[in-house]
């Protein structure tokens, strides 16, 4: 279950399956149409909060797309194709992003403020044409439509005979896949690979919160690692993004040299992180994973 308070509560007063995940699901679309319908937040913040609600939403269709056959698809890929809409924003922001996880790298030889200011000022100008075409009135009212759609859709899914262990099934399906993503040299892996790995570690972070309130501590703590392990993984492809902003033509081609011994600098301090977090995390076999999720189950907090 979401890790909110509300959302935890509800979770452990009814403890039945097909409520829950009809209630993760209808909590996922509202954070997503609040964001995009938000008349007054800055539109980087509505971009950010929008894709947010979007990775819960498409992390928990990949969990009960098994019980929904054709419709299931048909949502991931409306979810998947609503978020590319708005991606030549994110990546603007994300490269930004980026710029300011550098300040952080030490033993490298920084940019200067002049020079910092100026790429700030190039990527704070990409950001704002590519919002001004992907985040038109017209294409948020059409967002808010289909997430209203499915918001409607959720109440008519046909899980109403789902227990625990179909989910504890589905669960340790992703938790294997995520596992299966870690790479053998953490250090010499291929950005794609590790832009997988995050995938997959995004699906598993979002599919916990579900469980979490069977064991609220060690819920909590689990979904928290996972957050962190995601965060490296995230800065890591941030950086990638931000090496394309240099390329040949690239807006930051002129810094492309400076850039660029900061940028494989910080992406090593991100691997060896993300690598330790990884090991810990993904420990256990999938087998054990999911029968650590049935003993949970079967001695869960009382209602």
């Amino acid at each position: 279950m979401p890790t909110g308070t509300d959302t935890k509560d509800a979770s452990q007063a009814t403890l039945h399956v097909p409520d829950v995940l009809r209630e993760v699901a209808r909590q996922a679309l509202t954070e997503a149409r609040t964001a995009i319908t938000a008349a007054d937040v800055p539109e980087a913040e509505a971009i950010h909060d929008f894709r947010k609600g979007m990775k819960r939403w498409r992390a928990h269709l990949r969990l009960v797309e098994p019980f929904l056959g054709d419709e299931g698809r048909r949502l991931r890929n409306e979810a998947r194709d609503l978020a590319r809409m708005l991606a030549g924003a994110r990546d603007a922001q994300t490269a930004h992003d980026a710029l300011d996880d550098l300040g952080k790298v030490e033993g490298v030889p920084s940019l200067s403020e002049r020079s910092l200011a100026t790429v700030s000022a190039r990527l704070d100008a990409v950001r704002t044409q590519a919002e001004g075409v992907s985040l038109t009135p017209e294409a948020r009212a059409r967002i808010d439509e289909l997430l209203l759609a499915a918001t409607e859709g959720v109440k008519y899914w046909p899980i109403g005979r789902l227990d625990f262990r179909d989910l504890a099934k589905e669960l340790a399906g992703h938790y294997a896949r995520a596992r299966k993503a870690i790479p053998a040299d953490w250090h010499t892996a291929h950005p794609e690979t590790l832009h997988t790995m995050r995938q997959k570690v995004v699906i598993h972070r979002y599919q916990m919160e579900i469980v979490a309130p069977l064991w609220p501590r060690f819920g909590e703590f689990w979904v928290g690692e996972a957050q962190r392990l995601r965060d490296r993984l995230g800065h890591h492809q941030d950086l990638i993004i931000l090496a394309g902003f240099t390329e040949p033509h690239g807006p930051l081609a002129p810094w492309r040299s400076r850039l660029m011994p900061l940028i494989e600098a910080r992406r090593a301090e991100h691997v060896t992180v993300a690598a330790r977090l990884a090991g810990r995390l993904f420990a256990d076999s999938p087998k054990s994973f999911r029968r650590r999720l049935l003993a949970l189950w079967e001695h869960r907090v009382p209602t």
